[in-house]
């Protein structure tokens, strides 16, 4: 066995930490040139552009049909990008989804993923451009831009794209380098154009000139961006920070509970990360006041996250939590880092513009003078092409007589002093080209020719005209791409700042405990409003008060609806209209509550142990409700027989009256006192005896005779309802005589002519106004009339009546 000696000739001795700082510092602008940070001329990565230039190669424009996206990543990869397919498809990923970049480069189609999931593979995908990636490689083919040998050095590609927008500014970039990062954020292309423009017009304009037209970003999903001093300090340094928060409304998301509702989220936030998010808050006691929350997000509407609070609590205090402790409010850094001839510098604004315009400027004079040198080709040619058709038998003589082509070449140079390449030219016309309408045809490219020189000549012989040329097609991508600004900006703003677990425990998310009134008009019309409100002066519809009291925005409310139940509503969810009340403007209360058209609102009371209701009947039942309520959203406060229903209901001790008016106009009034208070589930007791056919019609209590009035209206019962407006009467309730409870009462209105029912009553304390069904102030007779007395002539039906404030 020989012996193997190793040979010195070949080992050499080098020093580790030079090996070492060579090697990194090759890997280094390795990563940084080739792979991670955007040029600044197109904006865009290698991979970025190769996908784009690749796709264009092969065809995949937006009036053609896709193609799968594995086709394309695998046409990157063997041609132009040797970093793997997984790189390549993520990249195409990102150029397809509207979430990530505000002007996409790919028209994907197939499930290209959302803010919380993954896209699917790459075979189940298809792509091809989308119309700005046009604009993007617009002008290849003209010499715009200098080709560099593929990695293999087999094919060419672009060094960079012609790009006819500002794509880095428009699109924003990310990307993490060796010892450097880039963030960009996305912003309006017409904004960028705007600004692009005047910095063509003004060289010497400054950071505040520029951001009159560029005022901040402008992210793809909307949201709000709180507070621009960040922004601005990155278009002066290139280096800034700024707030992002979602768009939130507080609206009612159920009849009788108050919401959140999310329609636009931060810079590249799914809702599924909040809703995680806000369920840990709740959890561990950080978010108060939330009860639910539903992500109602679909294609065709957008997002939509609905958060649901509790009875009770302050929207806005729960919303300064949530932008606290979740996602709904985050921070964008900005820093420009980017590719400026191959070294990474950190870019302003305005140096941003002004690399993409310098970089433009030179697009557009190197594609003019590709297209000038084309025309005078052109024009030498057609030149050549008139001098034979002068003398055509002259050529074909020429032609006819030559032994061999490279003869006949040289004597047409000779006789009709031709270049060498318009002689080629004619040897290869065809003879159809020879003719009469050919000249005319000619004649005119030749003017044409002509005069297109001359405007590219102008054009490279005037640094003006140049970037007068670059400002113009700007406009022209701006008119035909732009699209109106998504996010808001909000310059002044208080700031939302940390907090600790313990500190947020300690904050009451509840509504203030503060005086507020509740009005409840004659149509139905809710409201809640501070306690120093005042009623609006001029007259509108639906401004007859029923209800008026004084509470807090820490109690509950109890609304008597005609089927005998009472819906618990805390006061802080009555919508508020300010200080100034006009009932037109208020919510409609069977609304609010989400009832259906067979159930109608009789009244609203402040619950409480001393609320103690009487409740009248359409059959002439009354109750007096104990005043035990349990903490149900709804309850049942009287067991109705099968067709009957509350007529009337309002606050009342033993000290108060109680009113029936019937159909047959009669009045029975009787003291409270008469009538012994019953538990919920009772059915109460007779509180009136009518006749047959007759109905309750009225049904009120009154805390003293003085100052209190009876409005009743009559009719025939065979005209259609609303029709006939019959005759009313007002009496004062004194004129009535007290009679015992379940009796038959005395007359309120003596019938005339063809009149034979009441169909209104209303019993209240004077003044008294009077609403027609439409809402419109019903005149009647305001003399107190004996209270047997007929009516007096009305034009218009009575539909309610009310007080005036």
């Amino acid at each position: 066995m020989t012996d193997i000696q190793p040979s010195h000739d070949r080992i050499v001795d080098i020093d580790l930490s030079d090996e070492m700082q060579g090697s990194f510092l090759e890997y280094s602008y390795s990563v940084i040139y080739a792979r991670a940070l955007p040029d600044a001329r197109d904006g865009l990565k290698p991979v970025h552009r190769r996908i784009i230039y690749q796709m264009g190669e092969m065809g995949l424009r937006p009036d053609r049909g896709h193609v799968k996206s594995a086709r394309v990543t695998g046409e990157v990869m063997g041609k132009l990008h040797p970093h793997g397919d997984s790189a390549i498809y993520d990249a195409l990923v990102r150029m397809a989804q509207p979430f990530s970049l505000r002007v996409p480069m790919i028209d994907g189609h197939g499930n290209f993923g959302s803010l919380d999931d993954g896209p699917a593979a790459a075979r189940y995908t298809e792509a091809r451009l989308s119309p700005a990636s046009l604009l993007m490689n617009e002008g290849l083919d003209e010499d715009v831009v200098d080709f560099k040998p593929n990695y293999d050095a087999q094919l060419s590609e672009p060094e960079v794209l012609p790009a006819a927008f500002p794509n880095l500014l428009v699109n924003g970039s990310s990307g993490i380098a060796v010892g450097m990062a880039t963030n960009m954020p996305p912003h309006n292309l017409r904004e960028v154009i705007a600004g692009a423009r005047y910095l063509l017009e003004h060289p010497e304009a400054t950071t505040a000139d520029l951001m009159r037209y560029i005022p901040g970003p402008d992210l793809p999903n909307g949201g709000i961006i709180m507070g621009l001093d960040g922004v601005r300090d990155a278009y002066e340094s290139g280096r800034g920070i700024f707030k992002t928060r979602a768009r939130v409304s507080i609206e009612s998301v159920s009849p009788r509970k108050l919401g959140l509702v999310v329609t636009e989220l931060p810079y590249l936030v799914g809702p599924e990360k909040v809703i995680e998010k806000i369920k840990d808050g709740v959890n561990n006691k950080k978010l108060l006041g939330i009860s639910d929350v539903t992500d109602l997000t679909d294609r065709t509407n957008g997002l939509k996250l609905v958060i649901e609070l509790k009875t009770g609590f302050d929207p806005q205090v729960v919303l300064d939590l949530l932008y606290r402790f979740t996602p709904m409010e985050d921070s964008f850094g900005i820093n420009n880092v980017a590719l400026v001839d191959g070294r990474p510098q950190t870019l302003g604004l305005r140096d941003l513009l002004g690399v993409y315009l310098a970089h433009r400027v030179t697009v557009i004079r190197r594609r003019s003078i590709n297209r000038l040198g084309k025309r005078k080709a052109r024009l030498h040619l057609v030149e050549g092409l008139l001098i034979a058709i002068v003398s055509i038998d002259e050529v074909i003589q020429v032609i006819r007589t030559s032994e061999e082509v490279d003869e006949a070449r040289s004597r047409l140079q000779q006789i009709f002093d031709l270049s060498e390449i318009q002689a080629e030219y004619i040897l290869e016309l065809r003879l159809r080209r020879l003719t009469k309408f050919s000249k005319i045809e000619l004649e005119s490219e030749k003017a044409n020719l002509l005069a297109e020189i001359a405007a590219l000549e102008k054009i490279l012989g005037s640094e003006s005209e140049l970037r007068s040329l670059v400002s113009t097609e700007l406009a022209d991508v701006s008119d035909k791409y732009g699209d109106d600004r998504r996010t808001s900006l909000i310059s002044d703003v208080e700031e939302i700042k940390p907090m600790t677990l313990a500190k947020a425990a300690s904050v009451s998310a509840e509504l203030a405990d503060t005086p507020c009134e509740i009005v409840l008009t004659t149509s139905g019309q809710l409201g809640r409003h501070s306690a120093d409100y005042k009623l609006s002066g001029k007259r509108a519809k639906h401004d007859a008060i029923r209800v008026r009291f004084a509470t807090s925005t820490r109690r509950d409310l109890g609304f008597v609806t005609s089927a005998g139940r009472m819906l618990r509503i805390h006061v802080g969810d009555v919508p508020s209209f300010g200080a100034e009340f006009e009932p037109s403007q208020a919510v409609k209360a069977s609304d609010f509550l989400g009832l259906d058209a067979s159930e109608s609102v009789i009244t609203v009371i402040e619950i409480s142990e001393l609320a103690s209701l009487a409740l009248g009947t359409k059959f002439g039942v009354v109750k007096r409700v104990l005043a035990d309520y349990p903490s149900k959203d709804e309850f049942e406060l009287i067991s109705l027989r099968e067709g009957d229903a509350i007529v009337g209901a309002c606050l009342a001790d033993d000290t108060d009256e109680l009113v029936f008016v019937t159909s047959d106009a009669q009045l029975l009034r009787y003291s409270a006192a008469q009538v012994r208070a019953q538990g919920r589930p009772a059915g109460g007791v007779a509180g009136i005896s009518l006749s047959d056919g007759a109905v309750v019609i009225s049904f009120a209590a009154v805390k003293s005779l003085e100052g209190a009035v009876v409005l009743t209206a009559a009719n025939s019962s065979m005209a259609f309802a609303g029709t006939d407006p019959g005759s009313a009467k007002l009496s004062e309730l004194s004129e009535f005589p007290a009679k015992g409870r379940a009796t038959g009462g005395v007359r309120a209105q003596r019938f005339i002519r063809n009149e034979d029912q009441l169909y209104f009553a209303h019993v209240g304390v004077a003044p008294i106004l009077a609403l027609s069904s439409d809402g419109k102030p019903a005149l009647f007779d305001d003399n107190f009339a004996k209270r047997d007395a007929s009516g007096s002539a009305v034009g218009t039906a009575l539909g309610s009546a009310g007080s005036q404030s």
